[in-house]
C-alpha cells in the first residue's frame, strides 16, 4: 500500500476576517495523481499554494514525508509548481528554459544536456532545443514548462490549472499526455482544476471542494456513482435529484411510487434525496413489451424537448409531477409517450 507524502492536519487559513480554509484534513499519497477540484473561489489553489511554501496556514500543519514543512519556503521544499501561466522566459530558447534551474544549482553541463534530452524525448520536444518561445504553440509551451519542471526531478509536482488556456481538443490530447508522463515519471502529481470531466480523466482520487472544506475524498467512480450530497451530485457530472423517502432497507418512495434500491441503513421513512444519472434512466416507447418484467422501478411519461447533444439525445421527459432529464443515444419523438426505467443499480440514496 503505498504511503502518504503530503498530509494536511485541522488546517484552516484566513484573509484577514474572511475564511478561505476550514480545519482541512487530508492525505496524499506516494506517486498517485490527485486532484483538488471544485468551483472558483472553493479554496483549492489555496491548497496548492499552501503545499508549495507560496503561502501559510492561520492555523493546522503540514507534513511531507512526516516532516512538518508547515513553515518552509518554496526553495526548501523538493518540489517544483507549473503555474495556468506558464512563466516561460521569452529571451530564452526551450533548452535554455528547460535547464535554467539545473544551472542556478550549478549542475555540470554534461549532466544538464543529459537531463535535458531526456526530459525533452519525455514530452514529445525532440530537436525544439533551439526554438524561440513566442514560436511554439500554447500546448509546446506548456509542454515546456512542465518539462522545466519535471527536469528536476522533484518528489511532487504541483499543477494549477496548467491546460486552462488551451483548445478542447489539445486540452484532451495534453490529459493524456500529463496522465502517461505521470505515470511513466512514478511522481505524485497533485493538480488543481474546475473541469470536472478533466478530473474525472486524469486522477487517481480527487477531493471535492467547496466553501473552503473538503465535501468528498474518493476515486473518481466512487465521487461519480456515489455522490454523498447534492453540492457534489449537482457538480460532479448531471443528475436528476428528487426527494424520497426511505420506507425500509432496499426500498425507497420516489415520485409518489415504490422503487426497488440497493441501498440500505437507513431509518424506516426517512427523508432523502434521490440522485438518479441521465444516463441511467432507460426509454422504451409505450407500447414496447421488453419493459414488462420492470415494471416495479418504471414510471409512464410524455417528452417534452428533445436536445441532439452530438453522442447522446438530451430529452425532458415528464413524469409523475417530475421533469426527468433523459441521455440516450435513441431519440423518442417531442409530445410522445413513453415509460422510463430506474434500475435498482442506478438509484444513489443520499441523506439529506
Amino acid at each position: 500500500m503505498a504511503k502518504n507524502i503530503i498530509r494536511f492536519d485541522n488546517v484552516s487559513k484566513f484573509f484577514e476576517d474572511v475564511r478561505i480554509l476550514k480545519e482541512i484534513n487530508l492525505n496524499i499519497k506516494e506517486n498517485e495523481f490527485f486532484t483538488l477540484l471544485g468551483p472558483s473561489g472553493c479554496g483549492k489553489t489555496t491548497i496548492l499554494r499552501i503545499i508549495g511554501g507560496f503561502d501559510f496556514p492561520s492555523s493546522g500543519s503540514i507534513f511531507f514525508e512526516d516532516k512538518n514543512i508547515t513553515d518552509l519556503t518554496p526553495n526548501q521544499l523538493n518540489l517544483n509548481t507549473v503555474f495556468q501561466k506558464y512563466a516561460l522566459f521569452p529571451h530564452l530558447n526551450v533548452y535554455e528554459n528547460i535547464s535554467f534551474g539545473l544551472k542556478v544549482k550549478k549542475v555540470s553541463e554534461n549532466i544538464i544536456r543529459k537531463k535535458v534530452s531526456e526530459i525533452l524525448e519525455l514530452v514529445h520536444l525532440n530537436n525544439y532545443e533551439k526554438r524561440d518561445i513566442s514560436s511554439l504553440s500554447g500546448g509546446q509551451q506548456q509542454r515546456v514548462a512542465i518539462a522545466r519542471a519535471l527536469v528536476n526531478e522533484p518528489k511532487v509536482l504541483l499543477l494549477d490549472e496548467p491546460l486552462s488556456a488551451l483548445d478542447l481538443k489539445m486540452r484532451k490530447n495534453m490529459q493524456i499526455e500529463l496522465k502517461k508522463v505521470q505515470r511513466e515519471l512514478g511522481i505524485t502529481f497533485v493538480y488543481v482544476t474546475h473541469d470536472q470531466e478533466e478530473a474525472l480523466t486524469m486522477s487517481d482520487r480527487l477531493a471535492v471542494l467547496n466553501n473552503g472544506t473538503i465535501q468528498q475524498i474518493g476515486d473518481p467512480i466512487d465521487i461519480y456513482n456515489e455522490p454523498i450530497n447534492k453540492f457534489i451530485a449537482n457538480f460532479i457530472g448531471e443528475s436528476n435529484i428528487v426527494t424520497g423517502t426511505m420506507l425500509q432497507d432496499k426500498l425507497v418512495c420516489l415520485a409518489n411510487k415504490e422503487f426497488i434500491c440497493v441501498d440500505f441503513g437507513f431509518e424506516r421513512n426517512e427523508s432523502v434525496d434521490v440522485v438518479i444519472r441521465p444516463e441511467d434512466v432507460k426509454v422504451f416507447s409505450y407500447d414496447d413489451t421488453c419493459h414488462d418484467n420492470y415494471n416495479k422501478n418504471s414510471l409512464d411519461g410524455i417528452v417534452k424537448s428533445v436536445i441532439f447533444k452530438g453522442v447522446h439525445y438530451e430529452m425532458i421527459i415528464n413524469a409523475n409531477n417530475i421533469s426527468w432529464m433523459v441521455h440516450s443515444t435513441y431519440m423518442f419523438e417531442k409530445n410522445s409517450n413513453v415509460k422510463i426505467i430506474i434500475m435498482p443499480n442506478d438509484i444513489h440514496i443520499m441523506r439529506k
